[in-house]
């Protein structure tokens, strides 16, 4: 989907932005030996003018997506717009300050507008890559079929164990009940597994990846001594081996999600942040300068 925002119409918002930053770089060479390049001069005003236009424009983006009824374009083309004009803003932005900075609103308004935009550049490397990494991990399905899948497995599981000796039904048992699953945002953004496990006369203990029950399990194969013993042994260890891809796909799927909403919690309160400090950056200089 990113991949043809980027081409969106041969790319037609590029060449804009392009055009943008050849006028604004002609701009800003034309200021005089007699007076510096500096915000306050017309050159400054210009630019000033243009990169607050633009930054408003930018923010209606999100307007756009919800006004399904628009015929102001397509939000395909509005989101090519803002990725490619955005960048451009970066620039024009730039320009206008002049790279003079101090302890002021101004330079508060220019480092959240950089804050926004590399912001921006984070969500559309996610967004370009992610959602094939989602689509790959499911395997053309679906979160809610990967659960479904996993419940058939929980419960065939316990069935089995129950068939085996009380040590292994209490190792299988208490690694599905203790299995953990998201969490808090550390734990949803790296995927952390805080799953665990109670073995014949222990303590609960860590079972990341359910590997231990696996072993538990795969280790007592061998050792067995009645032919049903190991075909029971042998189909809860293949209940076992698919319970931990899934929860492997299921914890992968809950991470990439995470990491796309992440940046959307930073850009879009970094936004209205710069916003404020652009009112205010403007309304100081028409007062005071």
């Amino acid at each position: 989907m990113f991949e043809n925002i980027l081409r969106y119409r041969s790319a037609r918002y590029f060449w804009w932005a392009l055009a943008l930053i050849i006028l604004s770089i002609a701009l800003y060479a034309s200021h005089g030996p007699a007076e510096p390049p500096n915000g306050g001069t017309w050159q400054g005003y210009t630019l000033g003018t243009v990169g607050a236009l633009l930054i408003v424009w930018l923010t209606w983006l999100g307007v756009r997506k919800r006004s399904y009824r628009s015929s102001t374009g397509t939000v395909q083309g509005w989101t090519s717009a803002h990725v490619y004009l955005g960048t451009a803003c970066l620039v024009v932005g730039s320009l206008h300050s002049a790279l003079q900075f101090g302890w002021n609103v101004h330079t508060l308004s220019y480092v959240l507008m950089c804050l926004v935009i590399f912001s921006g550049f984070y969500g559309l490397y996610v967004y370009i890559n992610y959602p094939r990494g989602l689509s790959d991990n499911r395997a053309g399905g679906s979160r809610e079929s990967l659960f479904g899948e996993l419940y058939d497995l929980n419960k065939k599981g316990m069935t089995l164990a129950r068939r085996a000796s009380p040590a292994v039904q209490q190792a299988v048992t208490s690694s599905i009940e203790r299995t953990t699953m998201g969490g808090g945002i550390r734990e949803q953004l790296f995927a952390r597994d805080g799953s665990l496990i109670v073995l014949e006369g222990g303590k609960p203990q860590s079972n990341t990846d359910q590997q231990i029950g696996i072993d538990l399990v795969a280790d007592l194969i061998p050792r067995a001594e009645k032919a049903q013993e190991v075909v029971v042994l042998e189909e809860l260890l293949g209940v076992l081996c698919r319970r931990q891809t899934i929860l492997r796909r299921l914890r992968r799927d809950i991470q990439l999600q995470g990491w796309l909403q992440l940046w959307l919690y930073v850009h879009v309160p970094l936004t209205i942040a710069l916003i404020g400090a652009l009112v205010v950056h403007i309304l100081t200089t028409f007062f005071y300068w």
